[in-house]
């Protein structure tokens, strides 16, 4: 039986930062890497496609750091 793939979804998916990350708070996953049991992400701000770097895949789980999908200020205050 074949191995269950760690974040299936996380291809496309879109996040917003807590706090403002290299001058921005929207990302989307472009790109993910299989690293032996860790799983990173790609992430690319919204509104300035130059904006990319890696994160652990688990970090996005993080309520304090990340929040699943893109959100306002006044809802994530909500």
């Amino acid at each position: 039986m074949a191995k269950k793939q760690k974040f299936p979804h996380l291809l496309g998916s879109k996040w917003t930062a807590k706090q403002k990350t290299f001058g921005w708070r929207h990302f989307q996953v472009v790109n993910r890497k299989n690293e032996g049991e860790w799983v990173f992400a790609e992430m690319v701000a919204s509104c300035d496609r130059t904006v990319r770097f890696w994160v652990n895949a688990r970090q996005l789980k993080n309520d304090c750091l990340w929040e699943a999908g893109w959100k306002t200020l006044q809802e994530m205050q909500d």
